[in-house]
């Protein structure tokens, strides 16, 4: 058994005990692989160990690792999503239109509109999540949670994309309670748009929170995709992904 096969395995122990504690059926959560700064041997033992769901935050990088690994022909291939996870520049929106499956950190509606028009014909259209700012730092990226729900009014109407629920990446939090109470900030986001019945929600169903340090918090907010990147890969170094 290779280490990423191992690594993955004590995750979906993590995360069944998680649901568990929370009353909730282990198929209603989802693993994102996180596998920025990785390269392409390290997806493939991951591939080839059942993990079909890659995040990745470096849009280049990226581009390159998905044709990397489709080159492979793994079994299985064809079936691999790939999701944006990282900031997406105006000058970046027609690589992730092209080559991504998922882009979770739509916040602003210039973007929204970029991908849907960028998106190639006959592509599925691109699913797409509100990255939410929990935090409320003006620094960091995503819509205030009072905002969300017109940016959903906004991103419903365009013709290339499906909304598919709402994202965030709060800072540490010191313990377990305070993890919770940022993660069910999020989770009230998601509701509210939930609850507005907006046409155009029918797949509205993702709630992205949660990774290596905090993923049983976030499942017991109701998180239903982790994601997760050391605890699979290992610790990172940043640069050049190893080929």
């Amino acid at each position: 058994m290779t280490t990423i096969e191992n690594n993955l395995g004590q995750i979906h122990a993590r995360m069944a005990a998680a649901c568990a504690q929370a009353s909730r059926p282990v198929t209603s959560l989802q693993l994102l692989a996180v596998s920025k700064t990785f390269g392409a041997d390290a997806v493939r033992e991951a591939v080839l160990a059942g993990q079909r769901s890659f995040g990745e935050n470096y849009i280049q990088e990226a581009v390159e690792k998905i044709a990397a690994v489709r080159a492979m022909a793994l079994p299985g291939g064809d079936e691999l999503q790939w999701h944006c996870i990282g900031p997406i520049q105006s000058n970046k929106t027609k690589l992730v239109a092209e080559h991504f499956d998922w882009a979770q950190t739509v916040d602003r509606l210039k973007i929204a509109e970029r991908l849907s028009a960028q998106r190639p014909a006959g592509m599925q259209p691109l699913n797409v999540c509100i990255q939410v700012n929990v935090d409320g730092g003006a620094t960091k990226s995503g819509v205030m949670p009072q905002d969300a729900l017109a940016l959903a009014e906004a991103i419903v109407k365009l013709p290339h994309l499906v909304l598919r629920g709402i994202m965030s990446i709060p800072d540490d939090a010191p313990d377990f309670e305070a993890q919770c109470a940022v993660h069910k900030r999020a989770a009230a986001v998601f509701d509210a748009i939930k609850a507005s019945n907006l046409p155009g929600l029918e797949q509205f169903d993702t709630l992205s929170m949660g990774m290596t340090g905090d993923l049983e918090a976030a499942v017991v907010a109701g998180s239903s995709m982790v994601r997760v990147g050391s605890g699979i890969f290992g610790r990172r170094t940043y640069g050049a992904p190893t080929p």
